[in-house]
């Protein structure tokens, strides 16, 4: 018997859970190909450590952006590779699959998604919407009639949504999340310090150093990278606060989507918000204070999932036991 599995295809990682097991698969949705002969060379974790580092015959695709596929063929490729390195097809039946969808995605992205779940060996395939997902694995109870919040800050897409009785009564998508905050990192050392860096050291500068509100004065780290005057390796210090200065414009942008999506929220499911607060779930829901920025600007309480990467993962799990409730594409 083939078991059901919950797919959490996001721009920066694929999170697999099986009914049964959990979370069994967490890998970077990354695919290296070889130009010369059009075939696949590695997927998810191998192929992330040659990011920035192949020569010219071996590209590092990523084949989603912005929550949504950009290459069909790779998509389906690095789909498939997972699925088979898990084992969990049957020997006559195949798995049903919950996928999940950032809300901002056309019926034609979404038949994309869908067509690539069922190409990489899904049977019957359900398509639900990330923040949704989220705030189930997050612990919320979103079936009752009250209203809860989320913030879910992927790779590539940020996702607000208001929920009440399981379904989205108010929502926004922006393709500011992870991978901009990133770009936003590489930007800011070019101009500040005309270095050079690629997009998998600013990531690690994020994470060590990065921070949405009050930065911590004495945090700094070494950058090394290309210097943009002579072409040569350089290395310089870079602070806390700035990163915090390099990523202010874009993490206002979310506070300003956020504030939109109140706004438009009907005032008792409003009311609701303000007792329970704002759940954030997402990669970048572990950057430092970000939960005390929004706060601080909407004047209402924001809480961080327990396992915020996980929280899309994780309600695919509780809903793939009622998997027959779900909208079938």
């Amino acid at each position: 018997m083939a078991r059901d599995i919950g797919i959490d295809l996001g721009t920066a990682n694929v999170l697999i859970n099986v009914s049964g097991k959990g979370i069994v698969l967490n890998e970077p949705s990354v695919v290296a190909v070889n130009t010369s002969t059009n075939k696949v060379v590695a997927v998810g974790t191998e192929a992330y450590k040659m990011v920035g580092r192949t020569p010219g015959n071996i590209r590092v695709i990523r084949p989603l952006k912005n929550g949504v596929i950009a290459d069909f063929d790779i998509t389906e490729e690095m789909l498939s590779y997972f699925i088979e390195k898990l084992n969990v097809k049957g020997f006559m039946s195949k798995p049903n699959i919950l996928i999940c969808a950032p809300t901002g995605v056309t019926s034609i992205e979404q038949k994309a998604i869908i067509e690539a779940a069922e190409k990489s060996g899904g049977g019957k395939v359900y398509l639900d919407f990330e923040p949704k997902v989220a705030a189930v694995g997050a612990g919320l109870d979103i079936f009752k009639p009250q209203g809860n919040m989320v913030i879910d800050i992927g790779g590539g897409t940020t996702d607000i949504a208001v929920l009440s009785m399981g379904e989205i009564v108010t929502s926004k998508s922006l393709r500011y999340a992870g991978d901009s905050m990133n770009q936003a990192v590489v930007s800011y050392i070019k101009n500040k310090h005309n270095l050079l860096i690629g997009s998998r050291t600013a990531e690690d500068i994020k994470i060590q150093i990065g921070s949405a509100f009050e930065p911590d004065p004495d945090a700094s780290i070494t950058v090394r990278g290309r210097d943009v005057v002579d072409g040569l390796p350089k290395q310089t210090t870079v602070t806390a606060e700035e990163i915090q200065e390099a990523l202010h414009d874009g993490l206002m942008s979310i506070v300003a989507s956020t504030k939109d999506v109140l706004e438009t929220t009907p005032p008792e499911l409003s009311a609701d918000i303000i007792d329970r607060g704002i759940m954030l779930t997402g990669g970048g829901a572990l950057l430092r204070n970000i939960d005390k920025l929004i706060s601080y600007h909407l004047q209402v309480p924001v809480l961080t999932a327990d396992h915020p990467l996980e929280a899309v993962a994780l309600g695919t799990g509780t809903l793939l036991k009622n998997i027959e409730k779900h909208k079938r594409y």
